[in-house]
């Protein structure tokens, strides 16, 4: 592109935020044009508001900018949020109202009727919704939970050709989704953690709506049961995933 897109960072000091940085600095489409975080770290350059946790240098172009607050009143028409869930439900239907596109990597706004939950190579045609949402030249598109956007990947070709009954999914869980500073050492060193809050939940209802099919609007989410337990495990980075299927009975006697 001639010109790239200016786009701006919500939660830019967490490591979701640090992860945008990392990915959108070099970007063939996107300019980082706006950083913006809580009141504790806005006005600051960057460098000196965040704990920079990515292996990649941070770089001097981006350490020198001014970090701003998480108001819609930035130069970019597009913002990748890595904001917290605690807050981010709020800020991020703000930023919509008024006008701006919203890339959403927290939970908040994933279940919402008219909102897709995406993953582009699974359910692109799901971007219909955003014809139907009511925040006028602005909207809100979310991204899965991190172990749920592998799941449905390897679910979709199967579900297509055969129809699933139920699948049952057991995850071992790398560290680094649990942010920073994350797990305590003494919790994770030599031990497995068989609970992370709130992901079994999400695992056994978002592939539901992922995997559905838009009627009359909305998705009418798929009918297969889903069964999942999640671990956190001792490895830094890279989730490991164990899939049982049961294919419609209809499909079985067939293949």
């Amino acid at each position: 592109m001639k010109k790239k897109i200016p786009v701006g960072i919500l939660g830019a000091t967490g490591s979701v935020g640090q992860m945008f940085v990392n990915l959108l600095e070099d970007h063939p489409f996107f300019e980082i044009n706006d950083l913006c975080a809580s009141e504790r770290s806005h006005s600051k350059k960057y460098s000196e508001a965040v704990n920079w946790i990515i292996p990649k240098p941070l770089s001097e172009k981006i350490g020198n900018m001014v970090v701003k607050p998480c108001e819609p009143n930035i130069n970019s028409r597009i913002v990748f949020s890595g904001l917290d869930s605690k807050v981010a439900g709020e800020i991020e239907s703000n930023f919509a109202k008024n006008g701006y596109i919203v890339i959403s990597n927290s939970k908040n706004h994933r279940m919402f009727e008219n909102v897709p939950l995406l993953i582009p190579d699974v359910n692109p045609d799901h971007l219909d919704l955003i014809k139907h949402q009511k925040y006028g030249k602005g909207l809100i598109i979310t991204n899965p939970n991190c172990s749920t956007i592998g799941l449905c990947m390897a679910l979709k070709p199967i579900i297509d050709e055969f129809g699933l009954d139920s699948v049952n999914v057991v995850t071992m869980q790398a560290i680094s989704g649990a942010g920073y500073p994350g797990v305590a050492s003494l919790d994770i060193i030599d031990n497995v953690i068989p609970f992370i809050k709130d992901e079994e939940e999400k695992m056994e209802l978002e592939p539901l709506k992922i995997l559905g099919k838009i009627n009359n609007n909305k998705i009418d989410f798929a009918e297969f049961k889903i069964s999942a337990q999640c671990n956190r495990v001792a490895v830094i980075n890279g989730h490991t995933e164990c899939v049982s299927i049961r294919l419609l009975e209809k499909q079985q006697k067939k293949k």
